[in-house]
């Protein structure tokens, strides 16, 4: 288990990067254990394309054992992250989510850089004006 200080300074760093992504994206949920940051383009969602205020781009998520950092972007192009987050990519458990267990394993400098480029990504899709 997470000692609860080394649980709030990785949460407090993964907060800190995705707040630096708004503007251009959008915050939609902020909780205190949840902070949640959406497109700023309304898009046709689903199979029945319903219109949804953002397209889900980033999250992070207090849990008991570890936070979990939600990143849609590496589902488009994880190989380009390798180079420029190389740490926190150790730390991606399937294709979107990566469980950070140590205060070391958040680089914020890796952070700010794969968030960056997730921008340019939903840019080019359209979810970013």
């Amino acid at each position: 288990m997470l000692k609860p200080d080394v649980r709030k300074d990785i949460f407090n760093k993964l907060k800190a990067s995705l707040k630096k992504q708004c503007p251009p994206m959008v915050r939609a949920k902020d909780t205190a254990d949840t902070y949640e940051i959406i497109g700023n383009t309304p898009v046709p969602y689903g199979s029945t394309k319903k219109m949804i205020p953002g397209m889900f781009f980033s999250s992070v998520v207090a849990r008991k054992n570890m936070m979990s950092f939600y990143f849609m972007p590496a589902y488009y192009d994880r190989k380009g992250f390798n180079n420029i987050a190389p740490t926190a990519m150790k730390c991606l458990k399937g294709k979107t989510c990566f469980n950070f267990k140590k205060e070391e394993q958040v680089v914020e400098k890796e952070l700010d850089a794969l968030l960056s480029k997730g921008v340019g990504i939903w840019k080019k899709q359209g979810y970013v004006k």
